[in-house]
């Protein structure tokens, strides 16, 4: 065995500066973290305004500002079944500055149907937290003179390919679609939007005669008279609108759809900025002022921790890639 020798000053000193070269470089990168944020954070909605996910990101992006004690930004970034907006967040730069509303259909559904996909929600992004679920409601516009499901389903088999409205091919309004035309034996032609707002617009107007559509944008419509609900999506009927029969109350037993919504930032985020966000958005979902104006508008809050939402985007690709090949469902 070679003799030891110990190590000469030149060397010693060589090394003591070479870790402090190391900690010095670091130490600006962790000093931003620590401070994190110094400037606005961009909060992408992969939809128009005026719709669930626009509704729900003001509200919750409002009461998240409060604690990040930065100003939240709403961005609306529409088109192909919210892939564009997701896309943007996917490829931000990790730093905590971007974030995005995911869905059942941007995070579970779309990569099933869309021939291509510009990002894997699989690998992606970095889980912060779940909002909760919305309700879809089946609603008819002053052209169409049915009141219930039955009427309109009587009406659908008189004349097959009657259009039905949604909010994008691929969104869980779609699959609502699929499912109803699947479980009642009736053919439809869908008609995607992009976004809610310019669906209700139609709708109202007569261009389209039936809709499904996320709750909290037609409520006000539907409160108004201007829109009539038919039946929700969901397994219990809406506290919003009590009267309303789900669509297994109304003759098609086991059907259900309930979106669900969570936020996102790119993957690899640094975990003190993802813990950061996650308790700024867990704050905003515990606050009674959020819960009661969500649950006004039709949606149901919900949150939960960011490995809560990673395990239930895992399960719900899962399903969903089931149900998209069993319903031949596909979107361009």
């Amino acid at each position: 065995m070679a003799p030891f020798r110990p190590f000469s000053r030149r060397a010693l000193a060589r090394a003591a500066a070479a870790a402090l070269l190391l900690g010095t470089a670091g130490a600006p990168l962790l000093a931003q973290e620590a401070a994190f944020p110094t400037r606005p954070v961009r909060f992408i909605v992969p939809y128009a305004a005026g719709g669930t996910t626009d509704l729900v990101a003001r509200t919750v992006g409002a009461r998240m500002a409060q604690t990040l004690g930065q100003p939240v930004v709403i961005e609306n970034r529409a088109g192909a079944g919210g892939n564009i907006g997701m896309d943007a967040v996917a490829k931000a730069a990790p730093d905590g500055y971007t974030v995005g509303m995911g869905a059942i259909s941007t995070n579970a559904l779309n990569p099933h149907i869309y021939k291509k996909m510009p990002f894997d929600p699989r690998k992606d992004f970095t889980p912060v937290g779940l909002l909760g679920q919305s309700t879809i409601v089946l609603e008819a516009g002053p052209g169409l003179s049915v009141k219930t499901v039955a009427e309109l389903l009587a009406h659908a088999r008189q004349h097959p390919g009657v259009p039905y409205a949604t909010a994008g091919a691929g969104t869980s309004m779609h699959l609502a679609g699929v499912l109803f035309a699947q479980m009642s034996r009736t053919e439809w032609v869908h008609v995607p939007y992009k976004g809610s707002a310019p669906l209700i617009t139609d709708l109202i107007a007569g261009q389209v005669p039936v809709a499904f559509d996320n709750l909290p944008a037609s409520l006000p419509h539907i409160q108004a008279g201007k829109l009539r609900a038919l039946a929700v999506a969901g397994t219990r009927r809406s506290p919003a609108l009590p009267d309303v029969p789900t669509l297994a109350e109304a003759g098609l037993p086991g059907y259900a759809v309930e979106p669900w919504f969570g936020v996102y930032g790119p993957a690899g985020l640094p975990p003190a900025v993802a813990q950061r966000l996650e308790k700024a958005l867990q704050e905003a979902m515990a606050d009674p002022a959020v819960e009661a104006k969500l649950l006004a508008a039709g949606f149901t809050p919900q949150g939960s921790s960011a490995a809560e939402l990673g395990a239930l985007s895992r399960r719900e690709y899962e399903r969903l890639g089931a149900v998209a090949r069993n319903a031949q469902m596909a979107a361009d």
